[in-house]
């Protein structure tokens, strides 16, 4: 795999970082992934989702938000977080080559929810959503559906069977694939990760 790409994004909230790779030949697509509220791109799901989209000839795009890169572990109100995001999107679209290619958008836990909300302002295709937080653990009347059945796009949900979180249920466009035995972490479910963002991305024409 070619070295990865780091490029420093300024932002309303403060600077962010993207981390770009590219794959063996001319890519056909971008897939754009956002980290956990307290976590890092190189989450273990994150990453099988990277490799699974270089391997089908898409670049991979992973953001980590401005308050992550400041250090601080609690998020940033959620109109910051998607601000911040698309500012990211639209870095990677400026990039040579990638302007006119479909985008995908993801991430997991609250990097899906920042995906959901913002994949129509994005101008996205589709949405990978990794660990979707349902509802906060224990209150399911609080529930943030609406955020994955609002993004307007063909979506996938990966999403661990024993997750506190919830689990959403399947619905026209979304497809959702429950790991056996898994929690939120999503942990040894890469093989599960990889082939769903294969089959996702082959559904969409982009592998």
């Amino acid at each position: 795999m070619a070295r990865a790409t780091r490029l420093e994004v300024p932002t309303a909230q403060g600077p962010g970082e993207l981390v770009l790779d590219r794959p063996a030949g001319a890519p056909r697509g971008v897939l754009m992934l956002g980290h956990g509220a307290g976590g890092g791109v190189d989450a273990p799901d994150l990453v099988a989702a990277r490799d699974a989209a270089l391997a089908a000839g898409l670049l991979v795009a992973r953001f980590t938000q401005p308050y992550r890169v400041a250090g601080r572990r609690a998020p940033a109100p959620a109109v910051q977080l998607d601000a911040a995001w698309l500012e990211a999107v639209g870095v990677v679209r400026r990039r040579r080559g990638l302007r006119r290619l479909p985008l995908v958008v993801g991430g997991r836990s609250s990097g899906a929810r920042v995906a959901c909300r913002t994949a129509l302002g994005a101008g996205a295709v589709g949405v990978v959503a990794l660990a979707f937080p349902v509802h906060p653990p224990g209150k399911p009347e609080r529930s943030r559906l609406g955020e994955l059945d609002g993004a307007g796009v063909p979506a996938l949900v990966v999403q661990g069977e024993r997750d506190p979180f919830g689990c959403p249920p399947d619905a026209s466009g979304r497809r959702v694939v429950v790991v056996p035995g898994a929690d939120h972490a999503l942990r040894c479910a890469e093989a599960v990760v990889a082939e769903a963002v294969t089959q996702f991305l082959e559904s969409a024409h982009l592998a």
